[in-house]
């Protein structure tokens, strides 16, 4: 009832956003928002009830009532702790609008054409009519196909043949504070020609603490031997709903980097779904989440080998404190002619409280008879013995216990090769573990045998 009764707040969104483009958006894009309005208006949100929401009940989403988030303007000063220091060009959205006074693209590097969606459409319809839309699957996807919908701008990024840039790209989609719940559906298309490399961070920033629904879809296209790198980073405030759809099309050897960093939110679903859909194409899916208070972090990975000599990975944990919430729901699925596919998927996970609560389902779906493919996932806590171990050394509790965090961690970090992008992450990462440490409830003191002749703290992280 919850879910009909707050449909007609995105059907008034879709009829006034249909009202405004209606003479200037193309033929095939409002066709396109028109299926992906009767899939979502037929499908309604999902339910625990569909298996791939089984571990994450939307009620508290559909039960409030969100408008589209209204212009806004941000002073420069405000974002100066937001920008990554070391990109070739940064895009700044508000309120899902892009704002080219806080955005820098002077000096973008032959082969790399950076601008906003809505931009591309009126000079580059041609282009981006070639991808948009065209992997992002709307009916398995009830929130990809609202965001077709009610999309209003996004990142327009090609990177041309065999071009490389040393740089990342910095999307920044920053939310401020409107009064009353607001939601943005920011859609971005990646276009990596053949043999081309870049990178790019994804970044979604609170200005404010009100309550906001964020809902992103990002399409990325990498075609023959291109190398790309994509970074999600999500640090919202607690009120916000944040729901975002990586989507990956490879060619023939191409490898793509995901990298998921989720820090922030209220309720946050993160989909990653790449399909290898050339010969000798890599992929790697390697991702932290960090939950405290009643947060609920999900992640829900399928990745789909529809070509032979294909491999991936695919990496996540998790650290998850009070009555935080995690959920990791990995599927792999090789299609019969994918001949050679070499795959493996780990979840670790580390709970620091009784409350703190992990669902994890690593899933094998395999057609092939000539596969590797392994999965496996760990839920465990920081054992006494290394904390004990640090503390009789004279460092303090809470910092041994970041230590320890830490270092469980940094295996994330250590598989994110572009060095600006990782430092930028790493930063917050580091923050939001020492809020950890400090919460944390104290662990009475060492005695000398507790001291004595304990494992590595690395080994036991």
């Amino acid at each position: 009832m919850a879910t009909a009764l707050r449909s007609k707040d995105y059907f008034e969104a879709f009829n006034a956003l249909q009202e405004v483009h209606q003479a200037t958006e193309p033929v095939w894009l409002r066709h396109l928002r028109a299926e992906g309005w009767g899939i979502f208006h037929s499908s309604g949100f999902p339910t625990v009830r569909d298996e791939d929401w089984r571990f994450t009940n939307l009620a508290p989403l559909t039960r409030a009532e969100f408008r589209p988030a209204p212009a806004a303007g941000v002073a420069k000063s405000a974002l100066e702790g937001a920008r990554l220091k070391g990109a070739v060009c940064e895009l700044v959205f508000v309120n899902g609008r892009f704002a080219h006074e806080l955005s820098n693209l002077a000096r973008l590097p032959a082969g790399l054409e950076v601008s906003s969606l809505a931009e591309a459409l009126s000079v580059k319809s041609e282009s981006v009519e070639q991808h948009l839309g065209r992997y992002a699957n709307l009916r398995r996807d009830a929130f990809a196909a609202l965001n077709t919908a009610l999309w209003e701008d996004g990142a327009y990024i090609r990177v041309r043949r065999g071009a490389r840039i040393e740089k990342p790209v910095h999307l920044l989609f920053v939310t401020t504070d409107s009064g009353t719940p607001v939601m943005t559906h920011p859609r971005s298309l990646i276009v990596a020609e053949q043999a081309s490399h870049a990178s790019i961070v994804e970044d979604y920033v609170s200005l404010s603490s009100g309550a906001a629904f964020s809902n992103s879809v990002t399409e990325l296209a990498a075609a023959d031997e291109a190398i790309v790198s994509h970074y999600l980073l999500e640090r919202e405030n607690f009120n916000t709903f944040n729901v975002s759809t990586l989507r990956l099309e490879q060619a023939r050897a191409s490898s793509v980097s995901s990298h998921s960093v989720l820090l922030g939110g209220g309720l946050v679903r993160n989909n990653v779904h790449p399909v290898l859909n050339g010969p000798g194409a890599e992929c790697l899916i390697n991702g932290l989440f960090v939950g405290a208070g009643r947060q609920h972090l999900d992640n829900y990975m399928l990745v789909e080998h529809a070509s032979p000599h294909g491999s991936s990975r695919q990496f996540y944990n998790g650290i998850l404190d009070q009555q935080a919430r995690g959920v990791f729901h990995g599927r792999i699925v090789v299609h019969r002619d994918a001949q050679k596919t070499d795959a493996k998927q780990t979840n670790r996970n580390l709970l620091l409280s009784d409350d703190a609560r992990i669902d994890t389902k690593p899933q094998l779906e395999i057609r092939a008879d000539d596969v590797k493919c392994t999965h496996g996932a760990t839920i465990g806590r920081i054992e006494d013995e290394p904390l004990f171990y640090l503390r009789s050394r004279g460092i303090d509790e809470t910092s041994a216990r970041n230590l320890l965090l830490y270092a469980f961690a940094a295996e994330c970090l250590d598989r994110m090769s572009e060095q600006p992008a990782r430092e930028f992450v790493e930063q917050f990462i580091r923050q939001r573990l020492k809020e950890i440490a400090a919460a944390a409830q104290p662990v009475p003191p060492p005695s000398l045998n507790q001291a004595q002749d304990v494992p590595d703290p690395e080994e036991v992280a």
